[in-house]
């Protein structure tokens, strides 16, 4: 291979007329320009390009090799100086994007398996061999990611380099000594062009040769905007590789749950099991890549990964048996239910849709097992801090986005600042109105919200804000095996926080007393006065928007091919949503309420005639108050739990 370093030659016209009569070699001129407005030509002599400028005779003795030739008279007579041609030598074996010719398929086979990925030793990315060695380091990271050998370090380290490459790329080999324009050509001769036209050429291609290497400051630029696509496309496909090569694998048993994350009744404590622990882990990147939101918003795989881990670590800070990851998982479950198969994100924009299952994923992040009321009362670190006033919602918000401002976690880092402050505004609102104080005004607020004709009324923040409380609190409306179990955790939370209110002092707050507290009874309220009024305004809600929303892009099925694979395209979309019914949304929730609630009023009249012939033995033993005492309501407890425990082992069996 010929050195890429710019050599000189003398040029005569014998020579010239040479190569211009010999059929393999040519010479190449600016197919628009006239003569009088040229600087230089391109020959082509032995496999080599030269570029023949014209220079004044003032510029003679350049810093650069150069011959002077005899001008020939032109049609005014002779010239009144003598100029000058310089002629730089370019090896024709580099194309003008820098990249050499493509070795043979066994050479190349050979190549790939000799090279060191971990190499240290690599020449700089403004290297005339860079794009050489870059080229044929990302060929073999391929190779090597089929193979599954690549271990994390070195595929940081080698697309770090080959992305340096490619931002030292510039417009039509600046790094040769000679500006040469990205224009093409003209046909024209080099001793046509006039005195006059060669001094102000030779001026032109001085100030270019003074300034050849670019500024240190100045951004790298592509030769057009169809290599900058094609740049830009290469890396995305390395990214995608990238992505699913070093992301987590999820275990057979995890995907075979989650083939049915798009039913109301999914069991996600069969995640838990089978996830080790780790359900909202899965279940997040699971719906972020399904949803095409780590493509859209090019979130690092790394960076994502630590993100999740250590949300799922703050849902287990304190040990919560209820507001723990296994609710973050099923609240974020719930949530994709509403969005997908009701066809609510057709509603919606893209950034609309991270934030809604992103604020699923931390709406109770570091939550301390303990409610609002309990901080106030208790006048907790936390309390001070949000002045009363949405204590825990505030803390889940504020240590959420807290991690997202981390440089090792913030998946948010290719945000734009607008799509930031939107997808920022939506979450603390939806976050926000999942405390509990705040529950009647919501559903007043959205009543009011539905008599507007149109969607084009409403407020999404305030709609959305209503879907995710919604789903914070359907544990009722889910089948009774789940519900169950979801009722016994978060009662265990609340004698918990009994416990601790014993211990300092303050009153018992309402269900938190372990010797008093009438379960069946709380739940029959709690389905009566806000699950079920709050999912039939959800319900309400959703119907209006499946009437009247229009996709806000193409669904999947009406995309072109081309346009889903573009980088930073179009989210998925459902063409139809299984949910919906004509203009109606589907409503499995109606069903397992009312079945939910006859069973707990089932038990509600067991446990009433319990807690009559106790009162009956007690009488009977000589107690004169009419009330149990404490040994025999701990009996009444016991048998109450060995009675479920029964009732929940015989629905197994079943």
């Amino acid at each position: 291979m010929a050195a890429s370093r710019p050599t000189t030659m003398g040029v005569t016209k014998e020579n010239l007329h040479k190569s211009n009569s010999d059929p393999v070699r040519r010479v190449r001129h600016h197919p628009k320009a006239r003569a009088s407005s040229v600087s230089k030509c391109y020959l082509t002599l032995d496999g080599y390009s030269y570029v023949i400028v014209a220079s004044p005779p003032e510029r003679k003795k350049d810093a650069l090799e150069e011959a002077a030739i005899t001008q020939p008279g032109s049609k005014n007579g002779q010239l009144a100086k003598q100029g000058s041609l310089t002629i730089l030598r370019r090896s024709s074996s580099r194309s003008l994007g820098g990249r050499g010719s493509r070795v043979s398929s066994h050479s190349d086979e050979d190549l790939l398996d000799a090279a060191d990925l971990a190499q240290d030793a690599l020449p700089s990315a403004d290297n005339p061999d860079a794009c050489e060695k870059a080229a044929l380091r990302l060929r073999s990271l391929l190779r090597a990611l089929q193979k599954g050998e690549v271990a994390a370090s070195v595929l940081q380290q080698n697309l770090q380099y080959a992305a340096e490459v490619l931002e030292s790329t510039f417009l039509d080999d600046s790094r040769r000594q000679v500006g040469e324009e990205d224009d093409d050509l003209s046909e024209v001769e080099p001793d046509a062009v006039p005195q006059e036209v060669r001094e102000w050429l030779a001026s032109t291609f001085t100030r270019q040769l003074s300034t050849a290497r670019r500024r240190t400051d100045e951004k790298p630029k592509f030769r057009s905007v169809a290599n900058a696509i094609r740049a830009g496309i290469f890396v995305e496909r390395i990214y995608r590789r990238l992505s699913s090569a070093t992301f987590l694998h999820l275990p057979p048993e995890v995907t075979k749950i989650l083939k049915r994350v798009d039913d109301w009744d999914f069991n996600v404590w069969s995640l838990h099991e089978a996830s080790t622990n780790t359900p909202l882990r899965c279940l997040s990147y699971e719906l972020l890549n399904r949803y095409g939101l780590l493509h859209k918003f090019k979130m690092p795989p790394a960076t994502l990964e630590t993100f999740l881990t250590q949300v799922e670590n703050g849902y287990q800070k304190f040990k919560n048996p209820y507001h723990n990851n296994v609710h973050a998982a099923d609240v974020l479950q719930t949530m994709h239910y509403m969005l997908s198969q009701t066809g609510l994100m057709n509603w919606l924009n893209d950034i609309e849709i991270l934030a809604t299952l992103m604020a699923a994923i931390i709406h109770d992040y570091e939550h301390t097992g303990t409610t609002n009321n309990f901080h106030v009362m208790s006048g907790s670190e936390t309390a001070l801090l949000y002045n009363d006033r949405a204590v825990l919602e505030n803390h889940h918000i504020c240590a959420a986005f807290r991690l997202l401002r981390g440089e090792e976690s913030n998946v948010l880092i290719n945000l734009s600042k607008e799509e930031y402050r939107e997808f920022r505004s939506l979450v603390i609102e939806m976050v926000l109105a999942t405390d509990m104080s705040s529950h009647f005004q919501q559903i007043k607020a959205l009543k009011a919200m539905l008599t507007i004709p149109d969607t084009s009324g409403f407020d999404k923040a305030k709609a959305l804000s209503l879907v995710l409380h919604c789903c914070d609190i359907s544990h009722p409306s889910k089948e009774w095996s789940l519900h169950e179990r979801w009722t016994t955790q978060l009662l265990e939370e609340f004698f918990r926080q009994g416990d601790k209110e014993r211990e300092l002092g303050l009153p018992y707050s309402p269900l938190c007393d372990r010797n008093n507290t009438l379960v069946a009874e709380s739940q029959i309220g709690f389905i009566d006065f806000i699950v079920e009024p709050s999912m039939g305004v959800c319900g309400d809600l959703l119907d209006k928007v499946a009437a009247l929303s229009i996709p806000a892009t193409p669904p999947i099925s009406e995309e072109p091919q081309k346009q889903q694979n573009e980088p930073g395209g179009p989210i998925k979309r459902p063409v139809r949503p299984s949910g919906v019914v004509g203009t109606e949304v589907r409503r499995p929730w109606q069903d397992h309420l009312a079945t939910n609630k006859t069973r707990w009023k089932e038990r509600a009249a067991k446990d009433a005639e319990l807690r009559a012939e106790l009162a009956l033995a007690s009488n009977v033993n000589g107690d004169t108050t009419g009330n149990p005492s404490e040994d025999n309501e701990n009996v009444i407890k016991e048998e109450d739990e060995k009675d479920i425990i029964n009732e929940a082992n015989e629905e197994n069996a079943e």
